[in-house]
C-alpha cells in the first residue's frame, strides 16, 4: 500500500469519528482526569514516604495522607472504568453506523452487482472487518492526545522538583515514536494482506460447503479438504507475520521505556551518593523527589507505551479500511440515487435507445426501443443470455442503464429507488423466504395487512392447498432455507406475498422453473389470474404458459427481434418459430 493511499485511508477513518466525537471527547476528558488522579497519587505517595522514612513522623499525623491515598486508589480505578466505557460505547456506535453505510450501499447497488463476490467475502467484510476497527475508535484516537497530554503534565510537575530528571525524561521520549513509526509501517501491509486472505479463505469455504454433496457424488471432497487445509495454513502464516509485527513493536517500546527510567533510577542513586550534584536547583535531592519522579517516570512513558500498543490497532483498521473504502466509493451499480416520489396510478413503460449496463460498465443488452401500455401483459423469451434478466434487474432498479427508460413519463433513474420498488411485485425462480414463520413470509412487503387481505391473498395463491397439512397453519417455522416446504409450496408463498402487495407492476422472472406439472399449473393459474390486475412483464422459457399473454417479446442478443401474440409470431418464420420447434424437439 503506497503511502498516499494510507494517508486516504487514515482521513477516511478520521472522518467517521466526527459522528460520537462526543464520546471521544469524554474518552479524552477522562483520560486527562486519570492522568491528574496518577500525579496526586504520585504525590501524596512520595509525601507518606518522606514523612515516615526522612522526617520519623508519627503514622497518626498521617491519617489523611492514607485517607487520600485510599480514595485516589478508588477514584484511579472509577476514572479507568468509565473511560473504558466510553470508549466502547463511541466503538459500537461507529461499528453499527460503518455498517449500516455498507448495506445501505449494497441494497442501492443490488443483487446483480452483489452476485460478483461469495457470500463469505460479504461476512468477512460485514462481520471481522469492522469488528477490527473498534479498538481505533475506542482506544488509539484518544491515546493519540494523550500520550501528548500526560506526558506534558507530568512534566509540569517533574520539572520544579528537579530539571535534570525533567530533562532526562524530555529527551528520551521521543525514542519511543520514532522507534514506534520505523516498526510499525509494515503493519498496515500486513494487515490488509490478512483481511484480503481472510475474505477469500471465507468465500471459497462457504462455496465449498454449499457444494458439498456435488463434491462427495464426483469424488472431489478430499482434494477440497487439502486445498482448505492449505489455504488455512497460508491464513494462520500471514496472522502469524502480523502479531510477529506486533509483539516486536511492543518489545522495541518496553526497551526504550525501560532504558529512560533505568537513567532516570541512576541519576538519583549517584545524586544520594554524592556523585552528582546538579538538577535539584542547589537545595540538595530529597527522598520526596526522588521518589516522586521515580512513581511518575514509568507513568510518563505509559501514554506513549498504550500508544505503540494501540498503533497496531490503527495497522488493522486502516487494512481493514482499504476494501470498505473501495466498496463505498464504487462508483459502479444502481440506476441512480433519483429524488423524485410522484404518485403512480397503472404503470406505463417507454423506453428509446436503452442500454443496459453491468456493474462494470459492460453493455449487457440493447439499444431497445418500446412501449408497454397500462395493464397490458407482456411475455419475453428468447435464449439463455438474450437480455432477459437484465430488463428485469433494470426495472428493478438494480442495474445502471444509459438511454432513456420513463415510467408513466417519468426518468426511472430520478425516481427515489425506494419509491419506485414499492409499486412492484416480483416473482423470481429462487425463492427466497427469510421470515421465521409462513405468516412472517407472506407479510414482508406489508407487515400492517389485514388478517382478510392475508387470507385473500393465501387463496389466490392457493397456498391454502397445502395449509393444513402444516403442523402449525400459518405460523409454521419453516427453518433455514424455508427447509419445511417443497420448491412448489415456497413458489406459492412468494406469490402470495407478492399479490398481497398489490402492486402497479408485476415482473416475474420465470417462476415455474424447476417445479413439477401440477405445481407449474397452480402457479401459473395463480399468475395468470393476477396479470389482468396490472401491468405484467412475465419472463419465461414456458411457451405453452403464454397464449393469451397480450404481446410477446422475443428477445436475442440483446435485442428484441420480434413482438406480437403467440398465433402471430407462431404463423411467421424467425426466432419465436424456431423456439417452438426446438421445444417440441425436445419432448
Amino acid at each position: 500500500m503506497n503511502k498516499n493511499r494510507q494517508q486516504v485511508l487514515v482521513r477516511w477513518l478520521k472522518s467517521q469519528s466526527a459522528l460520537v466525537k462526543r464520546w471521544l471527547r469524554l474518552s479524552l476528558l477522562l483520560g486527562l482526569a486519570s492522568g491528574l488522579v496518577i500525579v496526586a497519587q504520585a504525590w501524596v505517595l512520595a509525601h507518606l514516604l518522606q514523612a515516615l522514612i526522612v522526617d520519623h513522623r508519627p503514622r497518626a499525623e498521617l491519617t489523611d495522607c492514607f485517607i487520600a491515598m485510599a480514595a485516589l486508589f478508588t477514584a484511579r480505578a472509577l476514572v479507568g472504568w468509565l473511560r473504558e466505557r466510553a470508549g466502547f460505547i463511541a466503538g459500537q456506535m461507529l461499528r453499527r453506523e460503518i455498517r449500516r453505510q455498507v448495506v445501505d450501499r449494497l441494497e442501492r447497488l443490488g443483487p446483480a452487482w452483489v452476485q460478483g463476490k461469495p457470500a463469505g467475502s460479504w461476512s468477512s467484510l460485514l462481520l471481522e472487518q469492522i469488528e477490527d476497527m473498534q479498538d481505533y475508535y475506542a482506544r488509539y484516537l484518544p491515546q493519540m492526545y494523550l500520550a501528548g497530554l500526560v506526558p506534558l503534565l507530568i512534566l509540569i510537575v517533574v520539572f520544579p522538583v528537579n530539571w535534570m530528571a525533567g530533562l532526562i525524561l524530555l529527551c528520551t521520549a521521543p525514542l519511543i515514536p520514532l522507534f514506534m513509526a520505523l516498526v510499525g509501517m509494515g503493519a498496515a501491509d500486513a494487515n490488509r494482506r490478512n483481511f484480503l486472505a481472510l475474505a477469500r479463505l471465507s468465500g471459497y469455504f462457504l462455496d465449498r460447503l454449499r457444494g458439498l454433496d456435488t463434491l462427495r457424488l464426483f469424488n472431489r471432497a478430499q482434494a477440497e479438504t487439502e486445498h482448505i487445509r492449505r489455504s488455512t495454513n497460508d491464513f494462520r502464516l500471514r496472522t502469524m507475520e502480523v502479531l510477529r509485527l506486533a509483539f516486536l513493536s511492543s518489545g522495541v517500546l518496553e526497551f526504550f521505556a525501560s532504558i529512560s527510567i533505568a537513567v532516570v533510577a541512576v541519576y538519583f542513586g549517584f545524586s544520594y551518593l554524592g556523585e552528582l550534584n546538579f538538577g535539584s536547583y542547589g537545595t540538595g535531592v530529597t527522598l520526596f523527589a526522588g521518589f516522586l519522579v521515580l512513581i511518575l517516570a514509568p507513568e510518563f512513558f505509559q501514554p506513549l507505551r498504550d500508544l505503540g500498543a494501540f498503533y497496531h490497532a490503527k495497522a488493522q483498521a486502516v487494512g481493514a479500511a482499504e476494501s470498505l473504502v473501495g466498496f463505498l466509493e464504487n462508483d459502479s451499480g444502481s440506476q441512480g440515487g433519483g429524488q423524485m416520489t410522484p404518485a403512480f396510478g397503472p404503470i406505463t413503460l417507454s423506453a428509446e435507445q436503452l442500454i443496459i449496463l453491468a456493474p462494470d460498465g459492460a453493455q449487457l443488452a440493447g439499444p431497445l426501443d418500446f412501449t408497454l401500455d397500462a395493464g397490458l401483459r407482456v411475455a419475453i423469451v428468447g435464449q439463455s443470455g438474450a437480455g432477459k434478466s437484465s430488463l428485469l434487474n433494470v426495472l428493478l432498479g438494480f442495474l445502471p442503464y444509459a438511454g432513456s427508460l420513463k415510467i408513466n413519463g417519468h426518468e426511472l433513474r430520478e425516481l427515489a429507488p425506494q419509491h419506485w420498488r414499492q409499486q412492484l411485485g416480483w416473482v423470481g425462480q429462487n425463492p427466497f423466504l427469510p421470515a421465521p414463520s409462513l405468516r412472517d413470509n407472506i407479510l414482508l412487503g406489508r407487515p400492517d395487512a389485514g388478517d382478510e387481505a392475508l387470507q385473500l391473498a393465501v387463496r389466490r395463491a392457493y397456498v391454502d392447498e397445502f395449509l393444513p397439512l402444516l403442523p402449525q397453519g400459518l405460523e409454521t417455522p419453516l427453518g433455514d432455507n424455508a427447509a419445511q416446504l417443497s420448491v412448489g409450496q415456497a413458489q406459492r408463498v412468494a406469490l402470495a406475498r407478492a399479490l398481497l402487495h398489490s402492486p402497479a407492476l408485476m415482473l416475474l422472472d420465470e417462476p415455474t422453473a424447476s417445479l413439477d406439472a401440477r405445481s407449474e399449473r397452480l402457479v401459473m393459474r395463480a399468475l395468470d389470474d393476477a396479470s389482468r390486475l396490472q401491468t405484467t412483464v412475465l419472463v419465461t422459457h414456458q411457451l405453452a404458459d403464454i397464449r393469451d399473454f397480450d404481446v410477446i417479446w422475443v428477445m436475442g442478443n440483446g435485442q428484441i427481434l420480434q413482438r406480437g401474440r403467440y398465433e402471430q409470431l407462431a404463423a411467421l418464420p424467425g426466432p419465436f418459430a424456431d423456439l417452438i420447434a426446438n421445444r417440441r424437439g425436445e419432448l
